[in-house]
Order: C-alpha cells, then sequence, then structure tokens
C-alpha cells in the first residue's frame, strides 16, 4: 500500500461516495446490534434460534475477503484460552441519508476517504461463554497503521476498510481478531427507535458546539435520532474523546437492558420484529457463516449481562501530532489489557483496575 498523508481524511466529504458503485458491506455502531443479537438470541428457547436462523439468516450481509492475505498476525492462544472469541466492531462516520450496511444497503459503504471509523471496540467472549467485555478503543489514539505511518486509529478504516483496521488493532494489541460486524447510523437509530427509545442521565449541562444543542442536567427521552445526535457530540465535552466513548457505551448498556427486558424475551412477536431490525442493519466478515453464529450462541446459553463489562483503553493523555488533537495510550497499562485479553483473564485484570471501567452516567 502507497504511503499516504495522515491528514488526506480530515475534510474528506460524503459526496465523494455519491456515484460509488454499491458496495454492501460495513460501518458503525456495530456492537449495540451484535450485542444485543446475541445475547437475546442466547436468553431464547433452542427452538426459537433454531426458526430465526432460518428466517434471518437472509437479513445479515457478508464482507468478502476481510482476512484474505493478512500476514504476520497474532496466534491463538494455545491451551483453553483459545476458545475465547474476538470481534473487531466497527462504526463509521459517514453522513448517509440512505443504509449503507446490511441486506437493505442503498449506498457504498466504503470508499477510499470517504469515511472514518467513528467508533471501535473489542468484544471478547471468554472460553467458557459466561462472560463478556467491550474494550472501547477512542477514535484519536495515534498508532501505526501498517503501509501507512503514524495516524489517528480512526483513519485505518479510510486508508483500507475493514481489512486495515484489523491489522492496525491486531498490531497494537497483539490480539488475533477472529470477525469482523458493522452496522450504519441508519441502523443505529433504527434500534433505539425498535425498543420505544433509551432514557439517558446527563450528570452537568453540556452544550454540543458544533451543532447547537444543550444537554440540560437530567434524564432524557431519546429516539434514535436523538441518541445519534448524543453519541456523536465531539466538542463540548469536558473529557473529549473518552467522554465520547463513555456516552457511546453507556447508550449500549442501556439499549440491553431494554431489550433484554422480560416482556420482549417472552413475546416471540417482540422478539422477532427487533431481530429483524437488528439483523438488517447487520453486516459481517464472510468468513463467520450463519451456522457459526448460531453455534455461538447456543454455546452461550449460561451467559448473563450481569457478566458484561465495559471498558476503556488505557490512556496517559492527550496531545497534538501537527495540527491534529490526539490520544495517546498508556502502552504499559494497554499491554496489561491486552495481555489479559489473549490469556482470557479479564476479569482478574479488571479487579485490579477497575478505573478502567467505564462509568455508568456520563457527561
Amino acid at each position: 500500500m502507497d504511503a499516504m498523508s495522515p491528514h488526506l481524511f480530515d475534510d474528506a466529504t460524503p459526496d465523494a461516495t455519491t456515484d460509488a458503485i454499491r458496495n454492501r458491506h460495513h460501518v458503525r455502531n456495530a456492537v449495540i446490534g451484535l450485542l444485543v443479537c446475541l445475547a437475546l438470541l442466547a436468553l431464547a428457547p433452542v427452538g426459537t434460534v433454531l426458526y430465526l436462523e432460518h428466517r434471518l439468516s437472509g437479513n445479515v450481509d457478508r464482507i468478502p475477503g476481510v482476512f484474505d492475505g493478512l500476514r504476520d498476525r497474532p496466534s491463538r492462544p494455545a491451551g483453553p484460552a483459545g476458545d475465547a472469541v474476538n470481534i473487531l466492531l466497527i462504526g463509521t462516520d459517514r453522513r448517509s441519508d440512505v443504509p449503507t450496511t446490511g441486506s437493505d444497503a442503498e449506498a457504498a459503504s466504503w470508499v477510499v476517504g470517504a469515511q472514518r471509523s467513528d467508533a471501535m471496540m473489542i468484544l471478547h467472549i471468554s472460553a467458557d461463554r459466561r462472560s463478556a467485555s467491550v474494550i472501547s478503543i477512542p477514535r484519536d489514539t495515534w498508532v501505526t497503521v501498517p503501509g501507512v505511518g503514524s495516524a489517528k486509529i480512526n483513519a485505518a478504516y479510510s486508508y483500507g476498510g475493514p481489512s486495515l483496521a484489523v491489522q492496525t488493532v491486531e498490531l497494537l494489541t497483539a490480539i488475533r481478531i477472529d470477525h469482523v460486524a458493522v452496522v450504519d447510523w441508519t441502523g443505529f437509530a433504527a434500534l433505539i427507535d425498535a425498543v420505544g427509545g433509551i432514557d439517558v442521565t446527563v450528570p452537568e449541562t453540556v452544550v454540543d458546539t458544533a451543532r447547537a444543542v444543550t444537554w440540560s442536567a437530567g434524564v432524557h427521552h431519546l429516539d434514535g435520532a436523538a441518541a445519534l445526535t448524543y453519541v456523536r457530540q465531539r466538542y463540548g465535552l469536558r473529557g473529549g474523546d473518552l467522554d465520547r466513548v463513555a456516552r457511546q457505551q453507556a447508550v449500549l448498556r442501556t439499549l440491553m437492558q431494554s431489550a433484554l427486558h422480560q416482556e420482549m424475551r417472552k413475546d416471540p412477536k417482540m422478539l422477532f420484529d427487533f431481530l429483524d431490525t437488528v439483523t438488517q442493519h447487520l453486516s459481517v466478515d464472510d468468513a463467520w457463516s450463519t451456522r457459526d453464529m448460531v453455534g455461538l450462541v447456543i454455546s452461550m446459553r449460561s451467559f448473563e449481562t450481569a457478566h458484561l463489562t465495559y471498558l476503556t483503553m488505557p490512556v496517559r493523555g492527550f496531545g497534538r501530532e501537527g495540527d491534529q488533537s490526539v490520544v495517546y495510550a498508556d502502552r504499559r497499562a494497554a499491554s496489561g489489557l491486552w495481555g489479559a485479553v489473549v490469556t482470557d483473564e479479564l476479569a482478574e485484570w479488571t479487579a485490579r483496575h477497575p478505573r478502567s471501567l467505564t462509568p455508568t452516567v456520563v457527561s
């Protein structure tokens, strides 16, 4: 891959994709769609799971060739830890009024320079399938992008799509990524609307200077469009990119609670309608077959959402690289976190580093 300027995509416009050939593959807050989908299926009766496998398999779109030709990848751990599953969840900042992922995609989901990853998380599912963790990597993290050089991690997706995003994350973490899942902004809003909206608590009044939106202190009930505005705020947050990550995880946590409500689990039609919405907006790598997904779900039947934790990669602070505001990883602390993922010992690591857990109430 030829080297490119790390500033190339700072001012990229969505119009660059207007005439692009349709390429229904990737994007957005996949963590929400995939986690809810897996959790709901894991809690559903086996017969329901098998029925949904048949009925919904046509909804999930496949991203071709994500792992083809990737070299020097981290090896899979030996022993029981090798049975853990690591899924890279990507969301991009493409501004599109039409779906760009899932079976209903109407526009190209990735064109060089058109969009960066707006959210990047690793979903780690333990080898015994009893626990899971969502680890966020701030979008402004300064990293080495293979074949490009130093850049923000969110640029990797623009330079080379999901394949380069995988390479970049594996280089940063030394974690072998097993699968990739993505869903676009349209899908994100649809999921929120499918559960009737969500409630978020804003601890203190915050002004989104870019959108001229004021979030007053207190509880807000958000529909899909409002939730989208909430999680995408970049300016006016005291903690910058870290507060943005915390907001994304708080919305994920709330959506999970809403989707897994007892009423949803007992009402087959409500369950099916929600999963239908999820899968219509979901894209995964083509190596992840529907049968393998269902196999993972069935193996998670002992999973409880109380054993789902949300973490953020340790950082040592903010800085500037040229005219870019960036986040610097705390490499020593982060290496401990990544090592705990590899050895499937996240629960023990989290107990020793509780500050890495994302708070339940954020700005």
